[in-house]
């Protein structure tokens, strides 16, 4: 039987937690997690992923019919847990894990505190790192932004044999990339093809407001800033790293946040899923600020 849900409340726990006990005893069913999710998602008004003007029934077994599409859908769908047979518990558990650890975890310990194979936890630990690209993650910058560039890549000495590049030599495999920080907010970060000015500059364009103050090294890529924002810069060449308010140390702090997770928990990445860790990164830093219950709930709207 199908009854049309369009505005009607889901009854969801609103438990608080502290600990993975809290958060085993705010979720311990299936369905518990389901109607968590469907509210976070849905707040209490279902819409159909195939059609958000649709009307949509309520069916038997936690699904959903799009009435224009007579499509059949559920609270995965679309999301980065539908087509998996791993339940939402162990999803739970992981993102709670992922999300609470300053550092990262690694797929071998994660695969140990949830009880899945190493290589469910490697699948898990991407599509989360996949999750945190989406738009609801990001927002312009506003006030005073730090921008700046770094290298991220393992040394050749430390990968295994069919990892390394013939004739490479310390820092010639590593790849680039720019960040933008608003001082006491958020940071946006991703991997570039090189930090020439026609790479960078319209990415700050994108998501710095006009006007606003930017802060940057003595790089010649920033020169044309200026003719945007009020562009102050320090001289890093001539070992010139704070004049007053002007400096890039809060960047440069968090290059050193992600460079020491990312060496001591993953110990290398590839060119590949670069992009993900920087997200898993950047999105520990922007939810620094939260309690665990609040983190958690930011990450799973991905």
């Amino acid at each position: 039987m199908e009854k049309e849900v369009q505005g009607t409340e889901i009854e969801i726990n609103t438990l608080g937690f502290k600990s993975i006990f809290d958060l085993i005893n705010a979720f311990p069913t299936e369905q518990s997690c389901i109607e968590h999710l469907e509210n976070l998602r849905w707040n209490g008004y279902v819409v159909s992923p195939f059609d958000p003007e649709s009307k949509v029934y309520k069916c038997a077994g936690n699904k959903y019919k799009c009435k224009s599409t007579g499509k059949y859908f559920n609270v995965k769908t679309a999301t980065i847990f539908e087509d998996t047979k791993i339940p939402l518990k162990k999803w739970f558990m992981a993102l709670y894990i992922f999300s609470s650890h300053k550092k990262g975890i690694s797929s071998h310990q994660l695969a140990k505190d949830i009880t899945v194979t190493q290589k469910t936890a490697w699948f898990m630990l991407h599509r989360l790192r996949y999750a945190f690209d989406h738009p609801n993650f990001k927002r312009a910058l506003y006030g005073e932004i730090e921008v700046d560039e770094t290298y991220i890549g393992g040394k050749e000495k430390n990968k295994h044999e069919d990892k390394k590049i013939p004739g490479s030599h310390g820092g010639a495999n590593k790849s680039p990339v720019f960040g933008m920080l608003e001082r006491g907010g958020s940071v946006i970060a991703q991997k570039v093809k090189n930090t020439t000015s026609n790479a960078l500059l319209p990415i700050i364009y994108e998501n710095v407001k006009k006007d606003w103050i930017i802060y940057s090294d003595d790089n010649k890529s920033y020169d044309y800033l200026k003719n945007n924002y009020l562009h102050l810069t320090v001289n890093h060449s001539a070992k010139e790293y704070v004049k007053g308010m002007i400096h890039t140390n809060s960047i440069e702090g968090f290059w050193s946040q992600m460079k020491r997770g990312v060496d001591g928990i993953y110990h290398w990445v590839s060119t590949k899923h670069l992009q993900g860790y920087i997200d898993e990164y950047s999105l520990r830093f922007n939810t620094r600020k939260n309690c665990t219950c609040d983190r958690f709930n930011v990450s799973i709207m991905g």
